[in-house]
C-alpha cells in the first residue's frame, strides 16, 4: 500500500471495522476525559500477559501516573491484543483520534508506514547494543513521520527481548527452516523464510501455542521470555538463540488530545514515560537471556517454571550469512515497499553506521 493515499487508507479502515468495533474503541480508548478534579486517559498498551505489560506498563499507568502528577491524572490501559482492535489498524486509529494514546508494533504498522520499521528489519541488529544504537539514530525520523503525516506525538519507543526461533524438529543452520511453515509476526520475517525456502505464516501473537497444537506451524519466531511466558517450550523442543528481530513498538498520543493536556501536566507524563521506556529497554536486553535460560533449563532463570528446550548453538554461516540477507533480500524488498523516501532515510540515517549506501530508486523499478 502506498504510504501516502491517506484517503485510501482510510476507507480502507472503515471498511475493517464494523459498526460496533468503532463504539468499542470510542468507550475504551478515547484519551482525555476531565472530571472536576482529575483527567482520565484510557490507554492502549502492548501484548498482554507478558513483562512488558504486567510489570511495566500497566503499573505505570494505574499506580505511578497518579503520583506522578499529585492525583490530576488517573489511568486504565489495555493491552491492545484484548482490546478489540486490529493491530495493523492501529497507526490509523490513532490518526483519526478514536486511539488517543495508545501502542502499536512497527512491524504491525508497516503496511501502512514501511519507513517506519526499519529499525527492527530482520537480521539488522544482531544483539542489544546494535539495536540502541539503531534507533537512536533514526528516533527523530519516526517521530517526524507521526508527526507530520499521522498528527501522533511520539512519547516513547520500546522493545521486546530478542524474537529467535523455536522449532518442534531438530535444525542446526537456518537453512534447515526450507520448506517448514513458520510463523512469522512481520513483512520483513516473512520475506526472510521465503529466501531460505520456508512457508511463512503470519499468526497474532496470542495463537502460537494453539497454531502448533493444531499442526499449522513447524517453527515460530517470537521473543525468548514471551514465548517461555505462553508456554511455548510446552509445544516445541529446539531454540535458536540467534536473534531475527525485537519486536518494536512506539507509544504515542493523538497530538490534538496530548495538547489538550496542560504544559506541566505533559512535562510530568513526557518524565515519567522516558523512565518507563528506559526501564522496558533494560528488561528486554536483560530478559533475552534469562528467558533463554528458562527455555532450557539452566540456572540463570528467574522463574518457577522452567523448561528443558535443546538449544542449537548458533552456526558461523548464520551469523556471516546476516550482512548478505540485509543487502541482498532484506533491504531491496524494503525498498520495493516505500521506494525513494526509504532510500533517503536510509542513507541520511543509517548507512554510516552498517557502511550500507543504498542506490537510488529508478523510475521502472518502483
Amino acid at each position: 500500500m502506498n504510504s501516502r493515499s491517506v484517503a485510501c487508507q482510510h476507507r480502507h479502515w472503515y471498511s475493517l471495522l464494523t459498526f460496533a468495533t468503532i463504539v468499542l474503541a470510542v468507550a475504551i480508548a478515547r484519551g482525555a476525559e476531565p472530571s472536576d478534579q482529575t483527567t482520565h486517559l484510557r490507554v492502549v498498551g502492548g501484548l498482554a500477559n507478558v513483562t512488558q505489560f504486567t510489570k511495566f506498563e500497566r503499573p505505570f499507568w494505574q499506580t505511578e501516573v497518579p503520583k506522578l502528577t499529585q492525583g490530576r491524572i488517573t489511568a486504565d490501559i489495555y493491552p491492545f491484543d484484548q482490546s478489540g482492535f486490529a493491530g495493523p489498524e492501529m497507526l490509523q486509529l490513532m490518526r483519526l483520534g478514536v486511539v488517543s494514546f495508545g501502542t502499536a508494533l512497527l512491524a504491525q504498522v508497516a503496511a501502512d508506514e514501511p519507513e517506519l520499521n526499519v529499525v527492527d528489519l530482520p537480521t539488522l541488529n544482531p544483539d542489544m547494543k546494535t539495536l540502541r544504537k539503531t534507533v537512536s539514530a533514526y528516533r527523530s525520523h519516526i517521530a517526524d513521520i507521526l508527526a507530520r503525516r499521522y498528527g501522533v506525538e511520539l512519547l516513547a519507543i520500546y522493545a521486546y527481548p530478542a524474537q529467535v526461533l523455536f522449532c518442534t524438529s531438530k535444525f542446526q543452520t537456518l537453512h534447515d527452516l526450507a520448506g517448514r511453515k513458520v510463523r512469522t509476526s512481520s513483512v520483513g520475517q516473512s520475506e526472510m523464510m521465503e529466501a531460505l525456502g520456508a512457508v511463512p505464516i503470519q499468526i497474532p501473537f496470542a495463537k502460537i501455542v494453539d497454531s502448533f497444537r493444531r499442526g499449522v506451524v513447524d517453527c515460530a519466531i517470537t521473543g525468548t521470555r514471551s514465548g517461555a511466558e505462553i508456554g511455548l517450550p510446552e509445544v516445541t523442543s529446539y531454540i535458536s538463540p540467534l536473534a531475527i528481530s525485537w519486536g518494536l513498538s512506539f507509544f504515542g498520543a493523538n497530538r490534538d488530545a496530548w495538547h489538550q493536556l496542560p504544559a506541566d501536566v505533559r512535562k510530568e507524563l513526557r518524565a515519567g514515560i522516558q523512565h518507563l521506556e528506559a526501564a522496558i529497554w533494560d528488561a528486554a536486553d536483560r530478559e533475552t537471556s534469562v528467558g533463554l535460560a528458562c527455555d532450557i533449563g539452566s540456572a540463570e532463570c528467574d522463574s518457577e517454571k522452567t523448561y528443558h528446550m535443546t538449544l542449537v548453538p548458533v552456526d558461523p554461516a548464520d551469523q556471516s550469512d546476516r550482512r548478505q540477507f540485509l543487502i541482498k533480500t532484506i533491504l531491496p524488498q524494503w525498498i520495493q515497499r516505500c521506494g525513494q523516501d526509504c532510500v533517503d532515510a536510509w542513507n541520511s540515517t543509517l548507512a554510516r553506521q552498517f557502511d550500507i549506501q543504498l542506490p537510488s530508486v529508478q523510475a521502472d523499478d518502483h
